[in-house]
């Protein structure tokens, strides 16, 4: 009996082993995704103290700085207990918890947003407004500002203080504004002792409205949407500045031309002005300005940049503690994206960093304001470290240790840091750090989620762009029981376009997990960063400028060609697949490449820039009048007869971003033209298709590459 035992628990193991990812297990949405997404530990500095925190579930430990062990600190039911005797509901679970000082926690759920003292056990609570939106809360001081359709409000001092009402549909208060562009992700901005909300007031009335239609009502109703298209007109934005005590607003006088973006507003850190990065609407000449907080009044540009492509300001002003005259900018004026910093009257007093790598975060001052905490591509444009950079000297220090991309949080005094990092081969690590660099402490270890699962090898790649003068990195996932006598098909996952780099040396590359389940499937997942794409400075992403399509495609082709080389690939069977710049450049392979893309997928693609939105499209491409034979070269609907592979084109039916105009033109050039194409639509899903659907989706675009590559 015990060698029957033995053996069934051999089974089991050996199966276990070699059991296979399912798509329920690798798509945001799955049943089982969160079992094998790879979270960052939370881990966090107390306060104002540099003492640990770390929330697991519905529970908190502490750690004193200078120990090993963790004590219990509260839980779910402690918080209860203090919220049921300051006459609240209790709280269903534990959400992310912020720490205000090393006593006092905030926290927001569904129903409203709380301030507790642990100590005194007393609880500040807001209830959520009824349909409040965009909120905005102010922790320290216990307010909000939200916007109730497009109108705008404040609670303070107990009460709802009404700040800005619409009266004319497209007049819009309080919320983003230029379709989140330029860094802009709110529409509400508190003075530095919260007595004035500065807020953008959007009117939209003069934009073209774009249908969209709900097919759930028994007649299908429409539902337009505001939709400045390249070349057409686009929305006017002030801002406005509101007392609370006086209950007064102000406007700022912006002056002309009204057609232009307002970015990156900055309170001044004595609350006496406001800077904003206003950006003409050719996108290629910035003035940071300065306006008088109290009377709205235009005060002085405090400097210029221009750039014979496009300037594209994404972070405001930073002031340094203590000085309320020096500020810290960043910009990739000089080729890379580096900090500069000025006083209060436009003054260079000096450049802070520098070299042929970029900024890519910055984490913070220590509690002297000596130093300032970045994250930067300086090791590699690959990865991300954290480094302690003197205010005075400009010197830097490397903080994180470990190869790979490091995600960091800096204690208050700035003596410590917290990095949650990966790279290819190893899962999230969590590291406590001295800012001097000295690695302390390993605070977790994250096991791999796949050790169970035949997952294939990852390669990182380093090729160059076809003259030679460049490298280009990718990333290749081999099947599952990969011999190398064999060959096998490839699917070339593709991005390709500005803000969003696909191949880090993090945990498996960056890899996603359809690349894996495909790779299960014994497919070669390939995917490679062409130019266009960040964090490689200014040139490289310049690089496409008017041109959309055309040395990305030739970058791809690079890795194509690296791909033809290798002796187990078959090079008749190579497919390729993308979503929204991801879908353009998947389309423009299938039929630019014909001879060699055998079947695509496409998702969300842009077929034709002039129906992309004004923000975006003209940044890259300028307007279709000032660029007709880009534009033109660019249209998709124009090549359709080069189509001769499989191609699939997936859309979300109600998409406010790529609309659903893109495709349908390119079916009805398709139509027009005899020529084949497979289509699929998500009603009443937008740019992504989300929640479980996902599943249907990804299973739909794997079937398609199983029946026809």
């Amino acid at each position: 009996m015990r060698k029957v035992f033995l053996l069934l628990l051999l089974a089991v193991v050996t199966v276990n082993l070699s059991a296979q990812l399912s798509l329920e297990d690798v798509i945001s949405g799955g049943k089982n995704f969160y079992k094998y997404y790879m979270f960052s530990y939370n881990a966090k500095f107390k306060g104002e103290s540099n003492d640990l925190v770390f929330q697991q579930k519905d529970s908190v430990f502490f750690q004193p700085i200078n120990k090993q062990e963790r004590v219990f600190g509260f839980d779910r039911v402690a918080l209860n207990e203090i919220l049921v005797e300051n006459g609240l509901d209790e709280i269903k679970y534990l959400p992310s918890v912020s720490w205000e000082s090393s006593s006092e926690i905030s926290f927001a759920t569904r129903e409203g947003y709380y301030y507790l003292n642990l100590d005194s056990k007393s609880v500040n609570y807001i209830a959520k407004p009824e349909d409040a939106d965009n909120v905005d809360w102010l922790t320290i001081k216990k307010q909000l500002a939200y916007t109730k359709g497009n109108n705008l409000y404040i609670y303070a001092n107990g009460s709802e203080q009404q700040v800005a009402v619409s009266n004319e549909e497209g007049i819009v208060y309080g919320t983003s504004v230029h379709r989140n562009e330029f860094g802009i992700h709110k529409g509400t901005y508190w003075s530095p002792d919260a007595s004035k909300l500065a807020f953008y007031r959007k009117d939209e009335t003069m934009v073209s409205d774009y249908p969209l239609v709900n097919v759930e009502e028994r007649v299908a109703e429409l539902e337009n949407i505001k939709y400045p298209m390249a070349g057409m007109t686009s929305h006017e934005v002030t801002i406005g500045i509101y007392d609370l005590s006086t209950k007064q607003t102000i406007y700022l006088n912006t002056g002309e031309p009204k057609d232009r973006y307002f970015t990156n507003v900055c309170w001044s850190a004595d609350g006496r002005f406001i800077l904003i990065a206003e950006l003409n609407r050719g996108q290629n000449h910035m003035h940071l300005n300065k306006y008088d907080a109290s009377t709205g009044e235009f005060v002085s540009t405090l400097f210029e940049e221009k750039d014979d492509k496009w300037v594209e300001p994404q972070h405001p002003a930073l002031f340094i503690p203590g000085k309320n005259d020096r500020f810290i900018w960043q910009s990739v004026k000089g080729g890379y994206n580096h900090l500069y910093v000025y006083d209060l009257n436009g003054k260079l007093i000096k450049q802070l960093t520098k070299g042929e790598w970029e900024v890519t975060d910055v984490l913070g001052f220590d509690d002297k304001a000596k130093n300032i905490f970045i994250t930067s591509t300086k090791e590699s444009p690959l990865e991300s470290h954290a480094y302690k950079v003197s205010l005075s000297s400009g010197k830097m220090n490397r903080i994180t240790a470990a190869e790979g991309a490091h995600r960091v949080l800096i204690s208050k005094d700035g003596k410590y840091a917290i990095s949650n990092y990966s790279s290819l081969d190893q899962p999230m690590r969590t590291v406590l750090y001295s800012t001097n660099g000295k690695e302390l402490q390993e605070l977790h270890q994250a096991k791999n989620p796949y050790e169970e699962m035949e997952v294939g090898d990852i390669k990182m790649v380093e090729l160059s762009t076809k003259d030679g003068e460049t490298p280009l990195y990718g990333r290749m996932v081999l099947p599952t029981n990969f011999d190398p006598s064999e060959k096998y098909p490839v699917i070339v996952y593709v991005y390709g376009g500005p803000h969003a780099q696909m191949v880090q040396n993090r945990w498996q590359g960056g890899a996603r997990g359809w690349q894996l389940y495909m790779a299960q499937k014994g497919y070669i997942a390939f995917t490679l960063d062409n130019r266009g794409t960040p964090y490689r400075g200014k040139d490289f992403e310049q690089a496409i400028h008017r041109q959309l399509g055309t040395l990305e495609v030739e970058d791809q082709m690079q890795g194509i060609e690296y791909l033809k080389s290798l002796p187990y690939v078959d090079a008749d069977r190579i497919g390729v697949h993308g979503w929204s710049y991801g879908g353009f450049m998947t389309t423009t392979l299938m039929t630019e490449h014909p001879e060699v893309f055998k079947v695509g997928v496409a998702g969300g693609p842009v077929i034709d820039w002039k129906y992309y939105e004004i923000m975006y499209g003209e940044r890259y491409m300028d307007t279709p009048q000032e660029n007709p034979e880009g534009y033109a070269k660019a249209n998709l609907n124009n090549k359709v007869n080069q189509l001769e592979g499989r191609l699939m084109i997936i859309h979300g039916a109600i998409d406010p971003t790529v609309v659903w105009q893109h495709s349908l033109t390119f079916v009805r050039e398709c139509v027009k033209n005899g020529v084949q194409l497979d289509y699929f639509v998500y009603p009443r899903h937008e740019h992504n298709v989300r929640g479980h659907d996902r599943i249907h989706l990804m299973e739909k675009v794997s079937r398609y590459f199983e029946d026809f590559l």
